[in-house]
């Protein structure tokens, strides 16, 4: 299976739907309150972002999809910068819902989307990265297991102008059977 083949992922906290024009409403409504998120891109309109994700999945870049709880579209994450050939792609674009934060569903769906590109789509490395005023989603990726790669200085202009930092994240291979213990714990452990 390539990493751009649309699939659906799921387990008992979260699903993850490959993200369509029919999740816009919902996911429009999961944006409330993430005004504050300056050092990252949070869609304006949904239906916008979806068609840019779209686009991307067409050129053959990212596989987007829609993040399900309880029924409801509750936020967005891709498995992106996908580079078929050498079997890598990053883990990103992701947002959720505050509704959401700090559940269970941000470790189940970093499951699944793991799981998937290791177990799978036999990947060799899934980056992830964020901007380096994100504390809350650096601080994420290290409990996933991550190690950090470095931090890409100046590496693109924010929403709002500003230069980023982006540090740099990865999981390998042989990492991934110790990652993924560590997340099956942590969603057992509540």
């Amino acid at each position: 299976m390539l990493l751009t083949d649309p699939v659906v992922l799921e387990n008992p906290y979260v699903r993850l739907e490959p993200l369509d024009a029919s999740h816009a409403a919902g996911l429009d409504a999961a944006t409330q309150g993430l005004e504050y998120a300056w050092y990252t891109s949070v869609p304006a309109a949904a239906s916008i972002e979806i068609e840019h994700r779209l686009a991307e999945h067409a050129a053959g870049r990212m596989n987007p999809f829609a993040v399900v709880a309880g029924g409801r579209p509750v936020g967005m994450t891709t498995l992106c910068n996908i580079d078929q050939p050498n079997r890598r792609t990053e883990l990103g674009y992701t947002w959720l819902s505050p509704t959401v934060q700090r559940t269970a569903v941000n470790t189940a769906a970093k499951l699944l989307l793991l799981g998937h590109a290791f177990e799978t789509c036999d990947a060799i490395a899934v980056e992830l990265r964020t901007h380096w005023h994100n504390r809350q989603s650096r601080a994420a990726i290290e409990r996933l297991g991550a190690k950090q790669d470095g931090i890409l200085r100046n590496h693109r202009f924010g929403p709002d102008g500003t230069l980023r930092d982006t540090v740099v994240y990865s999981v390998l291979p042989h990492e991934w059977p110790t990652v993924k213990r560590g997340l099956e714990e942590r969603l057992a452990r509540g």
